[in-house]
């Protein structure tokens, strides 16, 4: 077992990550996703786990990436997790649940770029430049989220709005509709590698899904034992997005209570989160975190606006765990 170290203010590097070490992406794509930060955090992660509880799983990336005995999933969108499920239950079949895909992209009149182009498309991106897919694709999206809107139990379409939408964005307005663009994406061969790897990793685990609960009811209702480890990717406190506008400084104390809690009982865990960005810094997670092991972790998020790397942006892991290997 690892030995336990609580008061360390220093913040260390994670060395000889590899280039080519390439992480699984979850299929739902998901904003905030940790599949390129992966290879850092799992030399970070405990070598041997045996239930892994993902308490804010998003996409889902850091669990398919993860080894363990066991896989606990849980996150406060229930929109998420009702898309986990359909695609767990559809894993059963993965190559025919993507034909059913095919045959609604095709009823749409959707771009299907894993399968080529057509002259339209060709044309467009002549005049368009970056943006012809959205063009293209702007009139069959906006009948297929109206027809979602309608129908909100066909969750087949709510995965075709994530796949073709700004983004890959899940975003609902104060009616509960589905209100995201279009974007300027399709369905292309990743979507598909995506799908068969999450199948794969599905059927080849023992994964269980919570119903959408808040990160401490969800926490405190498990029976966590040695030998278990929790990972927290809550929401960043000083990061506009639309996932995050609903997380607060309550939230933010809250967190740190509970993992507070599970230090003194001897529960391992891990924290990604934000420590500076664009000017702000996250001075509630600053001064929690200096009786903790902090790892500074190399994000290079880009923007959707100027594609260049935030370096202003400082993403750290805090543990509670020291593991010797790293430091």
């Amino acid at each position: 077992m690892m030995q336990t170290s609580l008061f360390s203010a220093e913040i260390y590097e994670v060395t000889d990550i590899s280039n080519k070490i390439k992480s699984i992406r979850s299929p739902l794509f998901y904003v905030g996703d940790k599949y390129k930060l992966m290879p850092q955090l799992k030399k970070l992660f405990p070598e041997n786990i045996n239930t892994y509880y993902d308490v804010f799983c998003g996409g889902g990336s850091a669990s398919i990436n993860v080894k363990a005995n066991k896989f606990i999933m849980n996150d406060m969108d229930d929109k998420i997790m009702g898309l986990h499920k359909h695609l767990q239950k559809s894993s059963e079949n993965i190559h025919g649940f993507i034909q059913k895909m095919y045959r609604l992209i095709e009823d749409y009149d959707l771009s299907l770029s894993e399968k080529g182009t057509n002259a339209k498309i060709e044309e467009l991106k002549k005049i368009y430049g970056k943006t012809y897919f959205s063009k293209y694709n702007k009139k069959s999206y906006l009948k297929l989220r109206n027809d979602y809107n309608k129908n909100q139990s066909n969750i087949d379409l709510l995965y075709l709005l994530l796949i073709y939408g700004f983004n890959h964005m899940i975003r609902f307005n104060s009616q509960g509709k589905f209100n995201l663009p279009v974007g300027n994406v399709d369905w292309n061969k990743n979507v598909t590698k995506a799908l068969e790897n999450y199948s794969f990793w599905y059927n080849n685990n023992d994964i269980i899904l919570s119903s959408g609960l808040d990160f401490e009811t969800f926490v405190e209702s498990q029976n966590i034992k040695p030998g278990d480890f929790l990972y927290f990717d809550p929401p960043y406190l000083i990061a506009f997005s639309d996932y995050n506008k609903f997380w607060k400084d309550e939230e933010e104390h809250r967190l740190y209570t509970l993992l507070d809690r599970l230090s003194d009982n001897g529960i391992y865990w891990g924290l990604s989160n934000m420590i500076s960005h664009k000017g702000k810094t996250n001075n509630i997670l600053l001064n929690w975190s200096q009786k903790y092991n902090k790892y500074r972790i190399e994000s290079n998020y880009i923007s959707r606006f100027d594609n260049t790397i935030k370096r202003s942006s400082k993403e750290i892991y805090v543990t509670n765990y020291l593991n010797g290997g790293l430091v």
